[in-house]
């Protein structure tokens, strides 16, 4: 297997995107040093995270996922990732993830930018019928990017998570296929 990753452009950003297969080939292949580079790992902690992912196994038998790295290119840097996990090819959902890890790139629009790239890849490429998101109650930035691509709030999981000594809320949103089609044919329309 050589690695072959998915590339998609948009006009700030390159998309690196890695299968569960493609992440397991890089552990296999490459030094940790390489690894650190691929992934664009900024701290020992980033790589310790990732490898814990590898040898507990990326994907159960019906989940997987693909990774996309954001590579500003002007800079050529690796900012953060974007990924669509929880991919459940038998029901033909998945639940969309993203951050900026790089401090001096947020507050520019690069997220909804990937966002944007990636809900059109995976009702495009993978045949998606719903795209999920998990957004945590306090997570402003967060919810106004769901909100700019018309996600719809399902619902609210009271105290699903853990984080920082306190159970937090998560919304629970989505865009189904024929939402996003629609909105498709709106953005043509206005665009005219």
């Amino acid at each position: 297997m050589n690695l072959k990753p998915i590339i998609i452009e948009t006009q700030r950003l390159k998309l690196t995107g890695y299968s569960s297969q493609d992440m397991n080939f890089i552990f296999e292949n490459f030094s940790k040093d390489e690894i650190k580079k691929i992934l664009g790992h900024q701290t020992e902690e980033d790589y310790q995270k990732e490898e814990y992912k590898y040898k507990n196994g990326y994907s159960s038998y019906n989940r997987d996922f693909i990774l996309f790295l954001l590579t500003e290119k002007v800079t050529n840097t690796i900012i953060g990732g974007s990924a669509l996990h929880n991919w459940n090819k038998e029901h033909h959902r998945a639940e969309i993830g993203y951050i900026i890890s790089d401090e001096n790139f947020k507050r520019k629009g690069l997220m909804t930018e990937a966002v944007s790239a990636v809900i059109d890849y995976g009702f495009n490429k993978l045949n998606l019928h719903r795209i999920e998101a998990h957004v945590g109650s306090n997570n402003i930035a967060s919810l106004r990017i769901i909100e700019n691509h018309q996600f719809t709030k399902d619902g609210l999981l009271r105290q699903h998570y853990f984080v920082a000594d306190k159970y937090e809320d998560l919304n629970l949103f989505s865009l189904l296929y024929n939402e996003y089609i629609d909105i498709k044919k709106s953005e043509k329309t206005t665009n005219r």
